[in-house]
């Protein structure tokens, strides 16, 4: 594999329940060595795989989970198809009894493939496993999720939310990019992707260089995390992550939660208007428009509009919940013409 990166910052001795705010609010990655490696989730995950899945399936509710599959010419790497037009990897809905008895089977033989869970909500999945596995995110109310499979690469992408990745079973390189690399990551299609998020094209274990040239480009703002059980990264919002698991068995639950204010969409409804609207205009067009941008959303709005008077500033105004209903509308309105 190529070598990518150089080690992310690394913290010993910190406590699940007195994580410092600013190792919450940090601007770039941290690793936390052995932050949850007292859980009990984890004391099980060393055990062995069968006291992993004893434990899992000893917490479990019923619910179904989405299972994905690919064959294991494809080296564990959830990706596109050869021409971009589907995805290389199957999917089936069913019960998470029966993934941890696959995963279980499946380090026996090579040949069943390899499988991976992604994303499931753990207080619908694993009810009491937050009881029993507590972790305290600040004042935030995080979303929490489980992910679980044997070998698997999962291809870099981003999130908006802030992450709390805690390592449970198995071992993971996270490799982690600013989200300043984008054009140097090689953007596959944004309206049919492997999970939901815009990801990188570029295969991590054996890049192609005449490819994909300026992911040479990428390599010198690379970081990496090492993880073992018992490991967390502190993941900030927008950091290209691609996620590799090692093991046969391999457990990660994570924490998701944002700063902004509930009533905001999802920022990527920006990136479809904007292919619609703006992305083809005149160049000297698309430069009045990037004027225009700056003036409404990203310069300081503190005071931009003291002029008019505040039950006058409309959509222009705070974002609170009517105004959010008006911007809906506004847009619902104006699409549907």
């Amino acid at each position: 594999m190529h070598k990518i990166g150089k080690p992310v910052r690394a913290i010993s001795g910190i406590q699940y329940d007195q994580i410092p705010s600013e190792i919450l609010t940090s601007d770039e990655p941290i690793l936390l060595k052995g932050l949850v490696a007292q859980w009990p989730a984890v004391q099980a995950g060393l055990a062995s795989e069968d006291e992993m899945a004893a434990y899992l399936k000893a917490l479990y509710s019923g619910s179904k989970v989405v299972l994905y599959r690919c064959d294991k010419e494809k080296s564990g790497r959830y990706f596109y198809d050869d021409d971009y037009r589907g995805l290389g990897f199957e999917s089936e809905v069913t019960s998470l009894e029966k993934v941890l008895d696959t995963l279980v089977a499946a380090k026996e033989s090579a040949d069943l493939g390899n499988y991976y869970v992604g994303s499931t909500t753990v207080d619908e999945c694993l009810p009491l496993f937050r009881e029993k596995n507590p972790m305290t995110i600040g004042e935030q109310n995080p979303l929490v999720s489980i992910w679980l499979g044997n070998a698997s690469r999962i291809a870099a992408h981003f999130d908006a939310p802030d992450n709390l990745a805690c390592c449970v079973a198995g071992h993971r390189t996270f490799t982690l990019f600013p989200i300043e690399q984008i054009d140097n990551l090689y953007v596959g299609p944004i309206d049919l992707t492997p999970s939901g998020q815009m990801i990188s094209t570029v295969d991590f274990k054996n890049p192609d260089f005449e490819k994909h040239p300026k992911f040479k480009q990428a390599i010198e703002h690379a970081l990496v995390a090492e993880m073992e059980p018992g490991d967390a990264l502190m993941l900030p919002s927008m950091w290209w992550h691609h996620v590799e698991s090692h093991d046969t068995f391999n457990v990660l639950v994570n924490y998701w939660w944002r700063a902004a204010s509930n009533l905001m969409d999802a920022p990527i409804n920006l990136i479809y208007h904007a292919i619609l609207t703006l992305r083809d205009l005149p160049e000297r067009e698309k430069k009045a428009w990037k004027t225009v941008l700056d003036h409404f959303i990203f310069d300081d709005q503190t005071s931009k509009y003291n002029h008019i008077p505040k039950p006058a500033q409309g959509i222009l105004g705070e974002l609170d919940e009517m105004n959010a209903r008006r911007i809906r509308s506004l847009l619902l309105n104006k699409l549907n013409r």
